[in-house]
């Protein structure tokens, strides 16, 4: 019977080496980078296609060359009671009169002309100018960005799980940064709305595992009691990556710009991320443990520390250095798979996760997007909304470990669906700090639901299906954030809709999280039946019996 990983007690052997020390740092300022790229990667479309403000050019009355956006004239000249924005009342004079002469009483206000050209407010540049995405007609096409790009997430994320088990997380992490990179730079160069789409889908198709392939890289080398620390450490780099593109979009407001600014750097850190190390536990599930062993050698020094005789003589023995006869009689890849399809308890908790995982990337990325249409600097806002996660992972770094990832999960994501349907009740009150601060406190749950929930999948599915099953949850969440763009729309049927949609999921997601195994204080499971014996485990290891 093949060795797993399991005999080498690798939990017990980061607890000798260290479980939180000067390798591991340097693993996760690496990691730090591919994570901040793609939060900078994921939410860009929210700048570069984001609607601007613009009216109706009056030609009798202005040039096509004016920066004045309110003259002293306009409120004659447009219907406002419609859609302002693409519809003007028409000048009745024969002759088209000077700036100066123009008059509200010159216009038929009795008649409406479709415009066909237009005045921008301020001299930010969004495909909205490029392209000539202009009145109603085109919001379906600013609103399509956004869900394209989660499509291609949808569309790549299973694959990019199964080739990171198969071929290893290093890899496919640098095919991710470099690929997503040559989309991003292309992308800036695009020339039509048509091109523009085409590279927004493409970028996350090939850069979609950038977070869960850094993700897991980082936190399967670090011990049990550190994981939560390890899992802030990356959320709050996802945090302030968010941060930064408010920053950088407030600086350069040109899209084309902005997108090279963002991408470029992917190039350049690529000789640093080739550094890092593979994953040791992928590495032992796949019996290469010669390489695993090198590694966790050379941690040990780094961090002033040495391995056991007693995993010195595991790794040294003949059987884990057979490594070519174990792989030969270890399952395969799709045996495994079929083993966990024909597991019902297995099949229904990734279910179950994926249902999560839906309702947290909706609601995450529905207050992302709708934080730049608060009343305020939108750059700002955005900035703020992104900083208001930091508190969320401190709160997890207290409670977390205290009262486990099962109510964890449940309080917060039952909390953001409350948050939610309680704005709907107080939507025609005139009390804008209280509107903020319960949008606030949703982004403030959801983000600590969605920190709970990305260290809670990795504990409960086995290594070697691990990524493949993250991957998975997170490609159905991607049906969450492909939604959420297209939510203002439901607004035009019931304005309270959307919210209402969010609180509901919230909820419902939050009693589902019920059904969970508790993993707190548990070795990561390395089989499918550890996995699943997890079941009953709903009291902490370290607890008495």
């Amino acid at each position: 019977m093949p060795q797993s990983e399991d005999d080498v007690d690798l939990d017990g052997v980061l607890q000798e080496i260290g479980q939180f020390g000067l390798f591991q740092m340097k693993q996760y300022g690496l990691m730090v980078l591919p994570i901040m790229f793609n939060a900078l990667f994921t939410l860009s479309y929210i700048f570069t296609a984001g609607n601007l403000e613009y009216r109706c050019l009056i030609p009798e009355c202005e040039l096509a060359t004016t920066d004045v956006y309110e003259p002293a004239w306009l409120n004659g000249s447009i219907a406002f009671h419609s859609d302002e924005r693409c519809q003007r009342f028409p000048y009745h004079a024969n002759d088209t009169l000077l700036h100066e002469e123009c008059s509200s009483e010159r216009f038929n206000t009795s008649a409406l002309i479709a415009c066909d050209r237009f005045v921008y407010k301020t001299d930010e540049s969004t495909i909205v100018r490029d392209f000539n995405l202009t009145c109603a007609q085109n919001d379906w096409k600013l609103t399509m960005v956004g869900t394209v790009n989660n499509v291609g997430q949808f569309v790549a994320l299973p694959i990019a799980g199964y080739l990171s088990d198969r071929f290893g997380r290093k890899w496919i992490l640098l095919v991710s940064v470099a690929g997503s990179a040559v989309f991003g730079l292309l992308r800036s160069f695009a020339t039509s709305y048509e091109m523009f789409i085409a590279m927004e889908f493409l970028d996350p198709v090939i850069g979609s595992t950038m977070y869960t392939t850094a993700f897991i890289l980082a936190l399967e080398l670090v011990g049990p009691k550190m994981r939560v620390t390890g899992n802030n450490i990356i959320s709050c780099a996802f945090s302030f990556g968010e941060a930064l593109l408010g920053l950088l979009a407030m600086f350069f407001r040109d899209w084309r710009t902005l997108l090279r600014i963002l991408y470029i750097p992917g190039f350049l850190v690529l000789p640093l991320l080739y550094t890092t190390a593979e994953s040791v536990r992928w590495l032992l599930s796949k019996n290469r443990k010669d390489e695993a062993f090198k590694i966790l050698k050379k941690a040990a020094t780094v961090n002033g520390k040495s391995l056991s005789q007693v995993a010195l003589a595991k790794f040294n023995s003949l059987d884990y250095k057979n490594s070519s006869v174990k792989s030969l009689e270890g399952p395969t890849y799709a045996q495994l798979v079929s083993e966990a399809l024909s597991n019902p308890g297995l099949v229904l908790r990734v279910i179950n996760c994926s249902f999560c995982w839906l309702t947290n990337t909706m609601v995450y990325f529905g207050l992302s997007l709708n934080s730049v249409s608060l009343s305020g600097n939108k750059y700002l806002n955005f900035i703020l909304v992104s900083l208001i996660e930091l508190p969320g992972f401190f709160l997890m770094q207290l409670i977390l470990d205290r009262v486990g990832r099962k109510k964890t999960l449940f309080a917060t994501l039952v909390s953001s669906g409350l948050f939610c349907i309680i704005s709907v009740f107080i939507g025609g009150i005139d009390a804008p700090a209280l509107k903020l601060t319960l949008f606030l406190l949703s982004k403030l749950s959801i983000t600590m639901a969605f920190g709970t929930l990305y260290i809670y999948t990795v504990e409960m599915f086995p290594t070697n299906l691990r990524q493949s099953l993250l991957s998975t949850c997170s490609m159905f969440g991607r049906i969450g954030s492909m939604i959420a763009p297209q939510t203002p729309l439901l607004a035009k049927f019931w304005t309270p809709l959307p919210m209402i949609l969010f609180g509901c999921l919230g909820i419902t997601s939050g009693i589902a999280a019920l059904k969970f195994p508790e993993t707190l204080n548990n070795e990561l499971p390395n089989t499918l039946e550890e996995a699943m014996n997890m079941e009953a485990n709903d009291i902490p290891a370290t607890a008495d019996r």
